[in-house]
């Protein structure tokens, strides 16, 4: 009995050891951060000493995949960071680049609406400006003198016919009164002769 007794303790004790065993395996092979992982190892196994444990080496095995597995999932993690920044970078470049050439066309275009070519010339528009309103005031000054001058020709025109009229007139006038003035006098003449032969 006492042997039924020893061997249902130990018995017991096995299945109490073993159970706790499948628990800490469970839990070693959980999705738990590798740090939790070490603290339930470490406070899930038998001190033999104090400075010493006992780890059964299947849950060693447990922490060196988890710990293999976690340092392929970072590598791989930090070279797609490493990928993302590089392709990142190259954007950026790409973007710079970009910025750089707009920024050229645009002073391009900005010099190109800034000046104005005129007769083959470039002219800055404010030059342009000056340029086009100085021919436009000579023009317009040209054309106030040749009116000023078609006008005083007009009035000079007039003024000569209303002269040659009036001159006209004279003559007219004059003739008339010559042409009285010689019948007169021819009269005159005809009255003396008769009276020299009468």
């Amino acid at each position: 009995m006492y042997k039924l007794l020893l061997s249902l303790i130990i018995g017991f004790l096995s299945f109490d050891s073993y159970a706790q065993q499948l628990t800490l395996q469970q839990k070693l092979q959980s999705n738990l951060p590798l740090q939790t992982q070490f603290q339930v190892l470490l406070s899930q196994s038998r001190s033999q000493d104090t400075d010493f444990k006992l780890i059964r080496k299947s849950n060693i095995e447990i922490i060196q995949k988890n710990v293999a597995d976690s340092i392929t999932k970072y590598t791989k993690e930090i070279a797609s960071l490493k990928s993302n920044s590089s392709s990142s970078v190259q954007q950026l470049q790409s973007l710079k680049d970009s910025v750089q050439m707009l920024s050229e066309n645009l002073q391009v275009e900005q010099q190109k609406t800034d000046s104005i070519s005129f007769l083959g010339m470039d002219f800055a528009k404010p030059t342009y400006h000056t340029l086009v309103w100085s021919i436009i005031g000579v023009l317009g000054l040209g054309f106030i003198i040749v009116l000023a001058s078609f006008r005083k020709a007009k009035i000079d025109a007039v003024e000569h016919q209303k002269t040659a009229e009036e001159a006209q007139n004279e003559f007219q006038a004059h003739k008339k009164k010559a042409l009285e003035t010689e019948q007169k006098l021819k009269r005159q003449l005809l009255d003396e002769q008769m009276k020299r032969e009468s």
